[in-house]
């Protein structure tokens, strides 16, 4: 049975979410900032929700570009970075960490240091101002073994739902900013070894999914050589 997979997505489809978001979403400050998560840093939806302040502040207050992503908070158990580098991201991090300060969402009385938020709070937060629940999930590892995760299923359908807001349904999920992720990556002409490690996968087979890119992605991406992911 062929496994489904999220649908990539091209560079005028991530303009078009991105814009629809903005216009309709009532937290449209954290909504881009979690798309953008995981199209410019490959994230998961779990662990998007799970990074805390202090994972991407300094207690100065300086924005960290490499980000380390506890092993506690990946599906594989294994620690990696991701990077803060994309100035659409950057400027929705900083947005973002704005609004919190101004609506008083996880914030200390202290702004000199961590902007003024709490650093051990979930960067992401809900409309209630907590962070997104965790249900326990179960999958078998390369060993074969069973092992729990955590998986935020609450994000992850309400992302799925800014797709859909946004008109693009039936094969695109939560995951689609990942895929696209990689596949750009790929087809800029990134190793797979590479897309490996920005992905935190073990093996390189697991890369085999993300290769799956269409001639006219191919042509996108050349056209694009020079605009990094192409999200204007």
């Amino acid at each position: 049975m062929k496994i489904k997979r999220a649908k990539t997505l091209k560079s005028s489809q991530i303009r078009h979410l991105l814009r629809v978001t903005e216009a309709t979403s009532r937290h449209p400050e954290r909504d881009a900032l979690v798309l953008l998560l995981g199209f410019t840093c490959g994230m998961r939806v779990s662990e998007i929700a799970r990074i805390e302040v202090a994972d991407v502040l300094q207690a100065s207050g300086q924005l960290r570009e490499e980000v380390s992503l506890r092993s506690a908070i990946t599906k594989g158990c294994r620690q990696r970075c991701v990077y803060l580098s994309h100035p659409k991201t950057i400027a929705a991090v900083e947005r973002y960490i704005e609004w919190r300060w101004e609506h008083d969402k996880g914030t200390a009385l202290d702004r000199g240091k961590w902007r003024g938020l709490m650093p051990q709070t979930s960067l992401i937060l809900t409309h209630k101002g907590g962070p997104y629940e965790l249900s326990i999930k179960r999958r078998i590892n390369e060993a074969g073994a069973r092992v729990d995760y955590l998986a935020a299923d609450s994000l992850q359908s309400y992302v799925t739902g800014l797709y859909r807001v946004a008109g693009l349904g039936k094969g695109y999920s939560s995951h689609s900013g990942r895929r696209t992720f990689a596949s750009r990556l790929l087809a800029q002409g990134q190793s797979l070894e590479t897309v490996q490690l920005l992905l935190g996968h073990a093996e390189l087979d697991h890369v085999a999914p993300y290769l799956e890119v269409s001639l006219q992605e191919l042509r996108e991406a050349i056209a694009a050589v020079g605009d990094r992911f192409a999200v204007t």
